[in-house]
């Protein structure tokens, strides 16, 4: 199931409390990827917040996964997970097609 995770901002945690972890976070978010589990990873154009695509079982496992982040297990982000599914609006360009 491909997993859209979009990253919320902590009221009231200050810039400096993330640089301690930043390195951290790197690291595992590199495992993750090697994993196969993180296909891909952003950060927003008009913020500094991070937009990951994950493959995983279902919801739950990308909570767990998101859940091993520094950045997340120190409550410094959270996310917002969004289970996607494929569009299906492509078939009406062939129905009754034959």
């Amino acid at each position: 199931m491909k997993i859209l995770a979009m990253e919320k901002e902590v009221p009231g945690v200050a810039a400096a409390a993330f640089q301690p972890h930043l390195q951290a976070e790197a690291a595992r978010v590199w495992e993750l990827q090697q994993a196969g589990v993180l296909r891909e990873i952003y950060f927003r154009q008009d913020r500094s917040d991070a937009v990951l695509i994950l493959e995983c079982a279902d919801v739950a496992e990308a909570q767990r996964l998101l859940g091993t982040l520094p950045l997340v297990r120190e409550k410094l982000i959270t996310f917002e997970v969004i289970p996607l599914k494929p569009y299906p609006g492509l078939a009406r360009l062939f129905a009754g097609a034959s």
